[in-house]
């Protein structure tokens, strides 16, 4: 079965994205695919790649981005909500003239269409957060 996964709530205030990270490894792990994953919200705060948490808590958004980089799958980050959260990506940088970027790579920061895209190309649309 195909599934795709939208990711709604932050990591250091909502379940969602862990929720949606050990949902993700047990369909990978019983065969599934994933077509895409879709930050969106406050889940766009998950790709950041410059969270640190503390040294007693579980490092989600790494987690995250081993599991994308492992399975090689589609994430895309909306881009209207990652750039009103500060999420920024290194073409999105240079086009703003910013000083860095912070968004975990493997990812890319686009639109709903790609949300449309994937509810149109799974067989079911997972949500995690509200």
């Amino acid at each position: 079965m195909i599934f795709s996964l939208t990711i709604l709530g932050a990591p250091n205030h909502s379940a969602a994205p862990s929720t949606g990270h050990r949902f993700a490894k047990a369909l990978l792990a019983d065969g599934h695919q994933i077509y895409r994953i879709f930050f969106y919200g406050e889940g766009v705060y998950t790709a950041s790649r410059i969270m640190v948490p503390p040294q007693d808590e579980y490092h989600l958004s790494k987690a995250w981005q081993d599991l994308i980089t492992e399975y090689q799958l589609d994430t895309v980050v909306c881009i209207a909500a990652a750039l009103r959260r500060g999420i920024i990506d290194e073409q999105e940088q240079q086009r703003y003239q910013l000083d860095t970027n912070n968004m975990m790579s493997h990812a890319e920061l686009s639109g709903l269409g790609q949300w449309v895209d994937a509810c149109l190309q799974s067989d079911r649309m997972i949500t995690f957060g509200e």
